[in-house]
């Protein structure tokens, strides 16, 4: 029976949403009023609905139409044991979703004439010199900026042996020592796409070489703050870490992996923030190239940042793209499932839950969900 209730929940959601991350052509673009008391029962439904299929504790979502919110909502619990409400002013793990905001710390030095995509990272005449040793074939010093950005570096993929999930212990500097040492580019860098949180951890650290400051200062400083964002902050690893306003994270199973097993402080530019929906939201409506509100890069560098390589034509410079001209970017870890949406109808959208379904396809299924939400808040004419 469970298994017929996700299938029905897809197949509801699939009708009303359209394919994933498919066209908004549907939606509406002129403002929305606020919601009913029976519109918000009928998403109240949807969330429920969504949230008994994948066994989630609990759901936060937030919707943005030109700039401004229209739709923030939280359902279920943010601690199980305690029975404390969710609230939309709960934070979450963002996992992936952090990448994008790394992204956007890079354009802003390179608009500030202090980078190149085209610079070299390691090596001779580099960003970092001989900061750290050269592998035996020193394949590593013709990576660029724009591979770290593009996933072509040509090795350190999110697989088994992804190294931001070894050596738990090293810090960011220790790490990327080992990894230069122990784990050699598998293609010339360029010429093929690996999903790499590794490369995103280097970028991290790229912006602390050039800022002179930690990562998370320059991006709270320069990107956040610009956005009205002042509460984000890096995760810390354990339970006794959580922060103010922090959900608890669940596993549903032992293979999932501990949500408080891993080093997430050390995930800080690849996977490490904490954030409510309303401030990712925000941050995507501050790099959407419309003018509802002051953006953070110029549209010619917005454009940079959202045009794909042919190693993928779907995943541009921390974003993924289609042809509808969408924007996105998901992210999954133990005890967590987020998505952020940019749309070419100048919706932005964010939703996050504090665990991570057993079924693989709960991601898909959220997407889905966020799409059907929309198109609901969408018809909410004044």
């Amino acid at each position: 029976m469970f298994v017929s209730r996700r299938r029905l929940l897809q197949g509801y959601l699939l009708c009303a949403a359209g394919m994933v991350h498919g066209s908004s052509s549907v939606l509406a673009q002129e403002p929305a009023s606020p919601p009913t008391p029976d519109e918000r029962r009928r998403l109240a439904r949807l969330a429920a609905a969504f949230m008994e299929t994948y066994e989630v504790p609990g759901l936060s979502v937030a919707i943005a139409i030109q700039g401004k919110p229209v739709y923030v909502e939280a359902f279920g619990v943010a601690d199980r044991e305690t029975g404390e409400a969710l609230t939309p002013q709960h934070r979450f793990r963002i996992a992936s979703i952090s990448k994008p905001i790394t992204s956007t710390g890079i354009f802003t030095l390179i608009e500030a004439g202090r980078l190149r995509l085209d610079q070299r990272v390691f090596g001779p005449d580099s960003i970092f010199g001989d900061d750290y040793p050269w592998s035996a074939d020193g394949s590593e010093t013709r990576i660029t900026i724009e591979h770290l950005l593009t996933h072509t570096t040509g090795g350190w993929s999110n697989d088994a042996r992804d190294p931001m999930f070894l050596n738990k212990e090293m810090s960011h500097r220790e790490l990327i020592a080992w990894t230069l040492q122990h784990m050699p580019l598998a293609m010339p860098p360029g010429t093929s796409f690996a999903y790499s949180n590794f490369g995103y951890c280097i970028l991290g650290r790229v912006i602390e070489k050039l800022a002179g400051r930690t990562y998370a200062q320059f991006i709270k400083e320069n990107i956040l703050a610009r956005c009205g964002i002042g509460d984000m902050q890096i995760a810390g690893n354990t339970l006794m870490d959580r922060a103010v306003n922090e959900v608890k994270y669940y596993s549903q199973t032992r293979r999932d992996g501990d949500p408080y097993g891993m080093n997430v402080s050390r995930m800080d530019s690849h996977g490490g923030w904490i954030a409510t929906p309303s401030e990712m939201t925000a941050f995507f409506v501050h790099i959407d190239g419309f003018k509802d509100t002051t953006q953070l890069l110029a549209d010619d560098t917005l454009r940079t940042m959202s045009t794909p390589t042919a190693a993928n034509p779907r995943y541009a410079k921390g974003l993924f793209v289609n042809s509808q001209n969408n924007w996105w970017h998901a992210g999954s870890l133990p005890g967590t499932e987020t998505i952020s949406v940019r749309t070419n109808a100048d919706f932005c959208w964010s939703a996050f839950t504090n665990t991570r379904a057993k079924f693989k396809d709960m991601a898909s299924s959220l997407d889905r969900l966020m799409w059907h939400m929309v198109q609901s808040v969408a018809d909410w004419h004044p």
